[in-house]
């Protein structure tokens, strides 16, 4: 089977860590095992995300006043890099006999993308209600109140339409490797009118990209991974239930959160629906139960 692995954020970090390459590090080693256990015997993409790393490094080049501050698409390749190098070095510790390649990713969008318009993508660490008024002021930052953690700065989120590097990234496949691409939902790039492509200010969500990849792949399987151990409906409140199967036709992102569990819902519907296969929603430590159906939520056509 092929298979595209969607891994949330929590597979390099978890929440309320400090984000240390000490810490990122011992995460996906602890997660190598289940991606692992997965990749044996199917071909496996590996999709991440970067919300925590790309606003780490935007940070990182504020702070240095000699040149401009670099924009959202050069530090999402960065981020790429950085992220892809970390699963790579720990995922080849478990599958020695695997050929793993990290390939930096763009995913095409419309420059005229509503999203560009209302912000919704959560990027960087958690701030006080005190850090968040005091960055958005300063540096006209939208942010967000995420639950009880805190507050999170969030750029325009636009729905990818093509992945550019698809034609490598199949001949990589047939090759016979791993690999990790779409980091971040790939670098958000608009055509130009003269030819070429341009960068764009912006972070494309990863789970929507997992599924356009998965769906352009011909992938027999989506699996999104998270911190969670599925879809609840009544999130939050003592009546919360897992749901264990939706239909894609009436899975509805729109009732779960912007910024996390609405767009996954969304994006296993979309694979569903376009693709006639099943996509699955769980946690990253339950990975392997998820894959086989005994664990997570499962989006069908």
């Amino acid at each position: 089977m092929r298979i595209v692995v969607a891994l949330g954020g929590n597979a390099l970090l978890k929440r309320g860590e400090p984000l240390t390459a000490e810490n990122q590090r011992r995460n996906m080693r602890e997660a190598a095992g289940q991606i692992a256990a997965i990749a044996k015997g199917h071909e496996l993409v590996l999709v991440h995300g970067n919300g925590p790393q790309v606003g780490l490094l935007a940070l990182e080049a504020d702070a240095y006043k000699d040149v401009p501050a670099y924009p959202l698409d050069i530090l999402g390749a960065e981020s790429q890099g950085m992220i892809g190098y970390v699963i790579a070095q720990e995922l080849q510790a478990e599958l020695t006999d695997h050929s793993i390649a990290t390939l930096i990713t763009r995913a095409e969008v419309d420059g005229d993308d509503p999203a560009f318009q209302t912000p919704t993508k959560p990027i960087g660490p958690v701030y006080t209600a005190a850090q968040a008024e005091e960055l958005g002021a300063a540096r006209g930052w939208a942010m967000v109140e995420e639950g009880k953690s805190g507050w999170r700065r969030v750029v325009a989120s636009p729905l990818p339409r093509e992945i550019v590097e698809l034609p490598a990234i199949s001949a990589l496949i047939a090759s016979g490797a791993m690999v990790i691409c779409a980091g971040g939902g790939g670098v958000p790039v608009v055509p130009q009118d003269g030819g070429g492509l341009s960068g764009v200010e912006a972070v494309i969500d990863k789970d929507r990209a997992a599924a356009l990849l998965a769906h352009r792949l011909k992938a027999d399987r989506l699996v999104i991974l998270t911190d969670v151990e599925g879809v609840f409906a009544h999130w939050g409140t003592p009546d919360q239930e897992l749901i264990t199967e939706i239909n894609a036709t009436e899975a509805d992102g729109s009732g779960y959160a912007a910024g996390s569990m609405g767009p996954k819902v969304e994006a296993a519907a979309y694979f569903a629906l376009e693709a006639g296969k099943t996509a699955s929603i769980g946690s990253l430590s339950q990975a392997l139960a998820v894959f086989d159906g005994s664990a997570g939520t499962h989006i069908v056509p």
